[in-house]
């Protein structure tokens, strides 16, 4: 069913949001190479200082882009017209580079993760053959997604939505509705807190928290609801009023849970595992300051950040470039100059300026080329500026 309801302009703020997002996320990953919590390759030097600033961006970072897509989303499905082309719009702007990465990028990181445990063949000899064992070869089996994860869960989120629009009484004008009535009172601070911590806490303790399109109901139960949310928001509601009323509240929730959050890892740092009682805390902690730093950065959006630039139009057309590249060229770098040891802030530099170098040349060569743009997550050249929206938001 189509529904005309949402505004079609434009929301400046968001794209500036989620341009910044990513920006985030590209340091973010590269200060993991430093930090003493494990990841894909490690600075034989870490740095305990790292978990303060680390932890405070962990738990709203990734709910904070799947809000921020259910909203582009929500704009996207009303240029589509139906679910059925919303459907097959985002099959081709996901799935297509979610493949050709899945192909071309992540095997380099795969052998890199290889290589650290002894495999002895090059990456040429590591793509053609070992890379397609299903079964764990050196560790990993086929397919590893990596980062990919969160676009296949967008995609994921994104075909379940549009079975929940074919339902007979389902529409986007429903979800709008459900919007409506979080704008009532306070609702729309604790009610989502108060649904998302009881779901979490429902099954923390009985399903492993792991990735996996079918398998990850821990982040489901999380993300999933947010990304509806965003949908929601995208329509003609009464949220955002409410969202900027709700800043105080927000703003002092975001700050107790941050010490909480911070706290927990402090006090069990490393390996420690804390009591039952504790990692509920933490995780409905985490819950709270991902909902209210999404209420504190989207008023921060629409007030401040709502108006357009001249470079605004590149910087969110590059993002999801950036995103699919920035990975592999992150463990790849470290992976070859690691071993030459450099002063830590001279080896940061020089992994996020050769990261972005990299992402950046991978965006610019594929969007000149005709063919590659859809590979790496752009509309064909003459939708760039008619009603294609971004890939992934």
């Amino acid at each position: 069913m189509s529904d005309r309801t949402a505004s079609p302009k434009r929301h400046y703020g968001l794209d500036w949001l989620r341009i910044g997002a990513f920006a985030l996320l590209i340091v973010y990953h590269v200060a993991q190479v430093f930090s003493t919590w494990d990841w894909v390759i490690k600075s034989p030097v870490t740095y305990p200082q790292l978990i303060v600033p680390l932890a405070l961006l962990t738990p709203w970072r990734l709910p904070l882009l799947f809000a921020v897509s259910g909203y582009a989303s929500r704009k996207l499905f009303d240029k589509s017209g139906d679910a059925g082309a919303f459907v097959a719009s985002r099959n081709r702007r996901l799935l297509i580079p979610w493949g050709f990465a899945m192909v071309a990028l992540i095997p380099v990181e795969m052998w890199v993760r290889a290589k650290e445990v002894g495999y002895p063949f090059g990456l040429i000899h590591y793509w053609l053959i070992d890379y397609w064992q299903i079964s764990p070869a050196w560790g990993h089996g086929f397919p590893s997604w990596e980062h990919l994860w969160f676009v296949a869960y967008l995609w994921g989120y994104t075909m379940a939505l549009a079975g929940l629009l074919l339902l007979p009484g389902w529409s986007a004008a429903q979800t709008t509705r459900m919007g409506e009535w979080l704008a009532k009172g306070t609702r729309l601070v604790w009610v989502p807190i108060g649904s998302l911590a009881l779901a979490k806490l429902s099954v923390m303790f009985f399903v492993s928290e792991s990735q996996g399109l079918f398998t990850d109901w821990n982040a489901h139960l999380l993300y999933f609801p947010i990304f509806l949310f965003g949908f929601a928001l995208g329509g003609r509601t009464g949220l955002w009023p409410v969202i900027a009323r709700s800043q105080r509240t927000a703003g002092a929730i975001a700050i107790a849970a941050g010490l909480a959050v911070t706290w927990i890892e402090l006090r069990y740092a490393g390996h420690s595992v804390p009591p039952h009682a504790i990692m509920a805390l933490d995780r409905i902690a985490r819950i709270a300051m991902a909902w209210s730093m999404i209420l504190v950065l989207f008023q921060l959006a629409e007030r401040h950040l709502n108006r357009d630039h001249p470079w605004r139009a590149t910087l969110a057309e590059a993002v999801f470039p950036l995103y699919i590249a920035h990975h592999p060229a992150i463990i790849l770098l470290a992976w070859l100059t690691l071993p030459w040891g450099l002063n830590p802030f001279v080896e940061f530099a020089l992994l996020l300026t050769g990261t972005l170098a990299f992402a950046v040349t991978f965006y610019l060569v594929g969007r000149e080329v005709a063919w590659l743009r859809p590979l790496i997550g752009l509309a064909p050249r003459r939708s760039v500026r008619g009603a294609a929206g971004p890939a992934i938001a």
